[in-house]
């Protein structure tokens, strides 16, 4: 590849920045970075009905999250719309295009009328229509002939050019199609490799049919990415599935971890390493490697990646990135300890898969009484008998034992051989009863920072709750 590769990342924001648009703009930004070249930024808000300026700002956002620097200031499509009419001027005066009347009614009824496949039948090619209200600008399509490009990911794609109708270039408003717009910017910006999704395939010999009718030299490469499934072979929905990057954000992902699987979405590491830094992924990164099979979006690699990532945190940066999810804490104002957090972090990052889930890991320590997960008290309180005496033993025993995880380990354990029961099955009652959740950090260092007082408060009130 030569160092003058120039790509671009083109969002239209007309919605959140989805997981799919995320893995089109990291792609992009890998081949730039992998080849030296430059990853521009290209807002198409054409759409002027639709574009909302926070949206834009939420895409951006998202992008500086995910680390996805680009080169330069972000175009604006809706800046280059003068140019953007010049060029559909350009192919009406040179006969490439023209306006057309008909609603689209019109259209559906002819179409049935002539039976076959439903679409423009080039109804308005020689009736020289006027400029007026209701009025479109459609390009000629050539009637004979082929349309064919080379895809770096799928091979030879060929376009027939009888079954391509003559698409609109311009709306009734004024305002040209996003079509026009790209066929225009990418040569402006001298784009020389298109990298998108592949639901934009069929858009594709109509961009080539228009910069071959605007005098365009050359065509830049193009490739089109596999469509993310969900587990039902699905493409995925924003309608139906959790597919907004921010919302991932939101529920405790790691930057880092997100980049990492979406990198592994239609790609995959020549050497089967898939956890690893986001530059060393883009040196190996080959665009001619891409799959056009179908890209299963699986939440629980995803998942399985960020704990992967959480626990290489040292414990301060851990600490650090934890501290936006304890702020929503469910305790009351000026009951956290950061230093108590502090000691159990390390604990904690090896049990957790993302940040949201560390307050409900410690909520136990700053919370007057904790909240009885119904499933967890279900589970192990389900035989009373049993659980009852397990308690009221601990009890016994946590009143005069020395205040130290170990002491209070080998304590319990002591209580299980005296009742028959393992270890693992002494424990249960007793972290249930404390922290109100069958799972969490190490038992006995949780209950040495609880405390005695508060722990033995616990205790006795899990067994008035056998009782009742």
């Amino acid at each position: 590849m030569v160092a003058s590769t120039r790509v671009r990342f083109s969002p239209a924001p007309t919605g959140w920045l989805h997981v799919g648009g995320a893995r089109t703009a990291l792609f992009n930004w890998m081949f730039a970075r992998q080849t030296g070249g430059t990853f521009l930024l290209r807002i198409e808000d054409t759409d002027v009905e639709r574009s909302r300026p926070e949206l834009t700002e939420a895409i951006l956002d998202a992008l500086r999250w995910l680390g996805l620097d680009w080169d330069g200031d972000p175009v604006h499509q809706s800046d280059r719309v003068e140019l953007h009419r010049d060029a559909v001027a350009t192919l009406v005066a040179a006969g490439r295009a023209y306006r057309c009347d008909c609603t689209q009614d019109e259209v559906r009824a002819r179409a049935e009328a002539r039976g076959g496949a439903p679409g423009y039948d080039g109804y308005c090619r020689e009736r020289h229509v006027g400029p007026g209200e209701g009025v479109v600008v459609r390009f000629r399509t050539p009637e004979e002939g082929q349309t064919s490009f080379d895809d770096v990911v799928r091979g030879t794609v060929s376009f027939d050019n009888a079954v391509l109708e003559d698409f609109v270039i311009e709306r009734s408003s004024g305002a040209p199609m996003f079509i026009v717009a790209n066929a225009v910017d990418d040569a402006d910006m001298d784009i020389t490799h298109v990298i998108r999704g592949e639901d934009l395939l069929n858009a594709t010999p109509k961009v080539l049919l228009l910069r071959e009718a605007l005098g365009y030299e050359g065509r830049p490469d193009f490739a089109h990415l596999p469509m993310l499934v969900n587990e039902r072979r699905q493409k995925l929905s924003k309608r139906r599935d959790d597919v907004a990057v921010g919302d991932y954000r939101d529920r405790g992902y790691l930057a880092e971890a997100m980049v990492n699987y979406l990198a592994l979405l239609g790609w995959g590491p020549p050497d089967g390493v898939e956890i690893r830094p986001v530059d060393e992924i883009a040196k190996l990164f080959r665009l001619e490697d891409v799959n056009k099979a179908p890209a299963f979006f699986d939440l629980d690699k995803l998942t399985h990646i960020n704990g992967t990532y959480l626990r290489s945190l040292s414990p301060a940066e851990f600490v650090t990135a934890s501290r936006p999810f304890l702020e929503q804490g469910p305790w009351a104002p000026g009951a956290f300890d950061d230093e108590a957090f502090a000691r159990m972090a390390p604990m904690v990052q090896e049990r957790v898969a993302t940040l949201a889930e560390v307050p409900g890991m410690v909520e136990f320590l700053f919370v007057e009484e904790p909240e009885i997960d119904p499933p967890s008290w279900n589970k192990v309180m389900g035989d009373s008998s049993s659980a009852a005496a397990v308690l009221d033993a601990a009890v016994a025993a946590y009143e005069t034992c020395p205040w130290v995880a170990a002491e209070l380990l080998a304590s319990l354990r002591s209580v299980g051989e005296g009742l028959g029961l393992s270890l693992r099955k002494a424990q249960a009652p007793v972290r249930v009863a404390v922290t109100g959740r069958s799972v969490g950090p190490p038992l006995f260092e949780s209950l040495e920072m609880l405390g005695r007082a508060r722990t033995l408060g616990r205790l006795r009130a899990a067994r008035r709750r056998l009782e009742a």
